[in-house]
């Protein structure tokens, strides 16, 4: 008893120490952050903000482009991407690295393509070009239908494709058009046996691989470890104090090279062999376990839902710390509840009619009294339905339908509410008080906001930024529609 009480000291100690010396932590996208079939498991998402609001920086490490990583970035509110496999690194306002290929070495290697038949890709800052094969690989689509083939359909579909259709179609490219903007690595339709022969024939090229069909060339002396060095310099953490998950052969150096290394429990066996730690699979909560396990973050298993919508779990999030609480169990609020419910959206309403007649007060006293009007005709209107339904049903049908009514009027307003909804989620996120707590009205209940919130977090002029690029987004689009016609 005595030793078990020991070893659990232990652990907790280490975990702990875990928990104070990482200051990073980096995520494959493939069979690491990416579920199986191709979504994010809600149990992530809640790590990632948990880790955020921890002051961890939370990045993403992966042989992908850019292109692809940018609305990763924006979705999950990461720190920053080290995208083709070190070869270009940014977040989602600035680039902090680019390393194009030489066009003598791409030169090269498509005359290697076109004498053995092998499909490329050529991966750009704005996405990929090449193969139609090699980008459809790059798609939902694809992983969804590799997550569910058995293993060896796949492989008799790349054979067939491979020894078959590319010996009645060469690949033809146009070196001046493809050339034109920087090319950062190239994808091959490729066996792993191949490997060691085009390191052979092409010195100054890198070789790495996440799947068993194709390859990733790029320069040598740039890799996913390399990318996360160079934001630790700029962001003053050191190797020692990352963390990094992955699943395959191009995560390899990236586990083995940082301070904690996590393999994922679907991933190679070569992978797991220099893992410092191996939790479950993408499919089954791997990350958020991992994370747990190093002290990183609280994880229990079934004891609080995560939704498929991300703005639910962000007011979920505000809930928590604002309330202590959140509910867990579908409940029909007391009257008092509903009352002040009630009036909180009410207010944001006379709010909405206020903005619209601007500085016309004549115009929003009759507002006032029109919804008046409105208020009395609904209450008649109601009374007079007879009962359908149990009550929750219809506390969740009404609050279903305001939620979409207000969706509506973003739409015919022309607003899109997803950067604006981040916005005033962070600034209801800053109403803690000095003393590290909410303050709430005694009437109303409403939460209130500290004497310098309006000064340093009022969102107002955040959201009259965006909602300037979104006009200006949109005028881009009425000139060139202006334009091609």
């Amino acid at each position: 008893m005595r030793r078990l009480i020991i070893l659990i000291f232990v652990k907790i100690k280490y975990n702990k120490a875990v928990m104070n010396n990482v200051k990073a932590v980096f995520f494959d996208l493939d069979g690491t952050l990416l579920t199986p079939t191709r979504g994010i498991a809600a149990s992530t998402r809640q790590a990632i903000i948990d880790m955020r609001r921890s002051g961890i920086l939370v990045g993403i490490a992966t042989g992908r482009g850019p292109a692809f990583a940018a609305p990763l970035l924006e979705e999950l509110n990461l720190n920053f991407a080290v995208t083709y496999n070190g070869q270009y690194i940014l977040d989602s306002k600035n680039v902090y690295y680019e390393n194009p290929m030489e066009k003598r070495l791409i030169s090269k290697i498509i005359r290697y393509a076109a004498d053995n038949h092998r499909d490329l890709s050529f991966g750009k800052a704005d996405g990929i070009v090449g193969s139609g094969l090699l980008k459809f690989g790059e798609t939902r689509t694809a992983g969804y239908i590799a997550g569910i083939l058995p293993g060896f359909v796949a492989n008799f579909a790349r054979t067939l494709f491979k020894n078959f259709v590319r010996q009645f179609r060469p690949v033809v490219y146009n070196l001046h058009k493809l050339m034109k903007d920087p090319i950062y690595q190239i994808m091959m339709v490729s066996t792993a046996d191949e490997s060691d022969k085009l390191v052979e024939k092409f010195p100054g090229l890198a070789v790495t691989r996440s799947n068993p069909y194709s390859a990733d060339l790029l320069t040598i002396g740039t890799s996913k470890l390399r990318g996360i060095k160079r934001l630790g310099d700029i962001f003053d953490f050191s190797l020692t104090e990352v963390m990094c998950f992955g699943d395959s052969e191009n995560d390899m150096e990236m586990l083995d090279g940082a301070g904690y290394g996590v393999a994922m429990g679907n991933a190679r066996p070569a992978v797991k062999e220099i893992a410092d730690h191996i939790t479950t699979s993408n499919g089954a909560d791997g990350i958020a376990k991992a994370l747990a396990y190093y002290g990183l973050i609280e994880y229990q298993e079934n004891e609080s839902f995560i939704s498929k919508d991300i703005e639910y779990n962000l007011v979920k999030e505000f809930h928590r710390l604002m309330d202590g609480k959140t509910q867990e169990v579908p409940r029909l609020f007391s009257m008092i509840e509903a009352e002040h419910r009630a009036a909180f959206e009410i207010e944001e309403i006379v709010e909405f009619l206020k903005a619209v007649s601007g500085s016309n007060l004549d115009q929003f006293e009759n507002s006032i009294v029109q919804m008046h009007k409105e208020i009395d005709r609904a209450a008649e209107k109601v009374m007079a339905k007879p009962a359908d339904g149990l009550p929750l049903t219809q506390q969740t049908d009404s609050l279903i339908d305001l939620l979409y009514f207000v969706y509506g009027s973003l739409v015919l307003s022309g607003v899109d509410s997803y950067e604006i909804f981040r916005i005033v989620h962070k600034a209801n996120m800053a109403k803690i008080f000095p003393d590290g707590k909410p303050h709430f009205d005694s009437n109303s209940g409403k939460l209130l906001k500290p004497d310098n919130w309006k000064a340093k977090y009022s969102p107002e002029r955040d959201i009259q930024r965006e909602l300037e690029r979104q006009t200006r987004v949109a005028d881009r689009k009425a000139d060139k529609r202006k334009e091609s016609q």
